[in-house]
């Protein structure tokens, strides 16, 4: 029976209570150590297994014996003398690895299966291809891809982000999360908005352009609780908090609804849409907007129809109400023929050479409508200026605008 070094068992009892592991890990570390410090001593039996009373500290090692079937046929107590200092050497050189490869395993385990969380964290360090957040126990890494564009906070000031990976690695747990990912808009407005976390309001759908626009379509499962309102909050503060975090990215919210037609028209706010014609087979949905509403409705650089087609899950065709007065009016639905115009190696004139075959005609038998055109086919393009251009009469000219989308609803 040997004792071992008390001061090493006091130490071992205050890592297991900072660590936050448990005595009983700690003493089968120290004992797995132990047999091996007990098979590198002269004389050592071949196969031996290490006891440590968790009360008394008291260790002893037992040698075995075993038959060809690996059952043991004899067993004894082959405690060396001076095993007690023996212990406390490997104790020393063994038991911080052992604790450090469970303080691993703990914080693994602690962040294991929490995809889709938030987590707050501290920027450490960032760079052109990562940024580390320090979330206390463990850092966290947020990728390049998984910034948003500009975005470039300051090291030492906190972040909120959402968790998308959680991996196993040898020197700890791996936990990689976005700023970019559209879940991150539904838990921070599930932590701003109490309707949401407890489940009277639902976030149905989310179409976001990191760093510039999202849209959120939000239900109600209580009739008196209006979902757009519970989520802008009192003179906006509740969306406000939300947008503060994402560094000013625009948000617009609205009410979901199972009527589809009805869904588009208030997806694509804050234009005001006068009707919406729904194709099922090709998924497509015709807009018709007012005139003055067209660019509003698009918004810049087509961002407001391209976040309303996500958030719906619809193609959407937005026109406006001269536009479609033209196409039912049968304004410039004249049949183009095929063909191109080309210069001629003899005269050195554009003539005009259908795709079909015949005789190739001249800008001025065109401009003249002489005999031999294939007017009854269609028309043919005119002839290009002296730029090159071709010029289609009565083209209307492209309506073009600037995005007024709001934030907020």
């Amino acid at each position: 029976m040997t004792t071992a070094n008390p001061d090493i068992f006091d130490a071992l009892q205050m890592l297991a209570a900072d660590k936050g592991i448990s005595v009983d890990t700690l003493l089968e570390a120290l004992a797995n150590a132990l047999v091996s410090a007990y098979k590198r001593m002269p004389g050592a039996a071949e196969e031996a297994y290490v006891t440590i009373d968790a009360d008394t500290f008291e260790i002893r090692v037992y040698g075995q014996e075993l038959d060809e079937d690996g059952n043991v046929t004899r067993e004894w107590d082959d405690t060396p003398a001076d095993f007690g200092r023996i212990a406390a050497q490997t104790a020393k050189q063994v038991l911080m690895q052992r604790v450090r490869e469970a303080e691993r395993e703990l914080k693994y385990e602690e962040y294991a299966g929490r995809e889709g969380d938030i987590v707050t964290g501290i920027i450490q360090q960032t760079d052109s291809r990562f940024t580390l957040l320090d979330l206390g126990k463990v850092e966290a890494l947020l990728p390049q891809a998984e910034q948003v564009p500009y975005e470039r906070p300051e090291p030492g000031t906190r972040l909120k982000a959402y968790i998308v990976e959680v991996r196993k690695n040898p020197r700890g747990p791996q936990i990689v999360v976005s700023r970019t990912h559209p879940g991150l808009i539904k838990r921070l407005f599930e932590l701003e908005v109490p309707e949401i976390a407890d489940g009277i309001v639902e976030l149905k759908a989310v179409a976001r352009e990191p760093g510039h626009r999202t849209k959120i379509a939000v239900w109600s499962n209580d009739g008196n609780v209006d979902p757009v309102g519970a989520c802008v909050g009192a003179r906006g503060a509740r969306v406000r908090m939300v947008v503060n975090e994402l560094r000013g990215e625009k948000i617009d919210i609205v009410p979901f609804t199972e009527d589809t037609q009805d869904f588009i028209m208030k997806a694509l706010s804050p234009a005001k849409v006068k009707e919406v014609r729904l194709d099922e087979e090709t998924g497509t949905a015709e807009v018709i907007v007012p005139d003055y509403q067209l660019s509003l409705a698009i918004g810049k650089e087509g961002q407001n129809a391209r976040l309303a087609a996500r958030l719906t899950g619809w193609r959407i065709d937005i026109k406006s109400e001269t536009q479609l007065a033209e196409e039912e009016a049968g304004y410039g639905g004249e049949e183009w023929a095929e063909g191109e115009w080309v210069q001629d190696a003899e005269s050195g004139e554009m003539v005009w050479r259908p795709a079909e075959g015949g005789p190739a005609v001249t800008a001025e038998e065109w401009s003249q409508g002489e005999p031999g055109d294939e007017a009854e086919e269609g028309t043919a393009a005119a002839p290009p200026t002296e730029s090159g251009d071709a010029v289609a009469e009565g083209a209307a000219d492209e309506e073009a605008g600037s995005d007024t989308s709001g934030e907020g609803s």
